[in-house]
């Protein structure tokens, strides 16, 4: 008679084997997680088995004491009790001190006694290097803004008076040649043709260039010229009959005066 084993195959036929779940996928995911469950309890008992270090040894031994209180045996405490201290009661003769003791902090890295205040004291350096730069940048886009400004508004009063010239240069023009001046007293008291004869180097050279005065000189010079010689304020623009006819009635010399 044949006995049931524990090396004999399983009657497929048996409940046991019926009942059992045959899905597809199913016996690879009951593997893998056998296989994490044991793999955890492998670390669990490495780590129950794992030798500590002198350190940590030495971290759980401090931290174990310093959580408890002193007892009887402490010198020191015995010393307070002698001298009326109960347990829990601040210092000091009206108990107005510590009830706790100041807190133990050890130094677990190896660098020297004052490195973290030097540490400190660096990075505040840094950053207040840092503020510093940030102001000075400010600073100098405030500056640069304002430059510009400066510049933008002296260019459209450089352009105002470009056209205040040249408006000066058009009248003088068209004065002079109604008293039958064909020459300008200054080449540039008239506009410049747009199409010029090409002269020598020369003529160039013996000429006086009027590059050598601003917009402003010509303006004013010119703007005396046409009140001298044509009694003509190119502020107002009116032809008075005379100089006294002029100075008293128009109001001045310059744009200014005539706002």
């Amino acid at each position: 008679m044949l006995t049931m084993g524990e090396d004999e195959e399983e009657d497929y036929m048996s409940d046991l084997f019926i009942k059992q779940d045959v899905r597809p996928g199913l016996p690879m995911v009951r593997r893998v997680k056998e296989a994490i469950q044991k793999e955890e309890k492998q670390k669990e008992a490495n780590e129950r088995n794992r030798q500590k270090s002198v350190k940590e040894e030495e971290k759980e031994r401090r931290d174990l004491v310093l959580k408890s209180a002193l007892g009887n045996e402490n010198k020191g405490f015995a010393l307070l009790q002698k001298m009326g201290y109960k347990s829990g009661q601040a210092l000091g003769k009206s108990g107005e001190g510590i009830v706790e003791p100041i807190p133990l902090n050890i130094k677990t890295g190896r660098s020297g006694l004052g490195h973290e205040e030097f540490k400190k004291r660096k990075a505040e350096e840094k950053l207040e290097n840092y503020r510093q730069k940030l102001h000075m940048k400010k600073q100098a886009n405030e500056q640069a803004a304002d430059q510009f400004r400066v510049r933008f508004k002296n260019k459209q009063e450089e352009r105002k008076m470009e056209g205040d010239l040249r408006k000066s240069q058009r009248a003088c023009q068209q004065l002079d040649m109604q008293k039958d001046i064909d020459v300008p007293k200054e080449t540039w008291y008239w506009l410049e043709p747009e199409e010029e004869d090409k002269k020598d180097e020369e003529d160039k050279d013996d000429e006086c260039t009027s590059s050598d005065l601003s917009v402003s000189e010509k303006l004013q010079l010119l703007t005396a010229y046409l009140r001298e010689e044509h009694f003509y304020c190119i502020w107002c623009g009116t032809t008075y009959e005379d100089s006294e006819d002029l100075s008293s009635n128009c109001p001045g010399d310059s744009a200014a005066d005539h706002d």
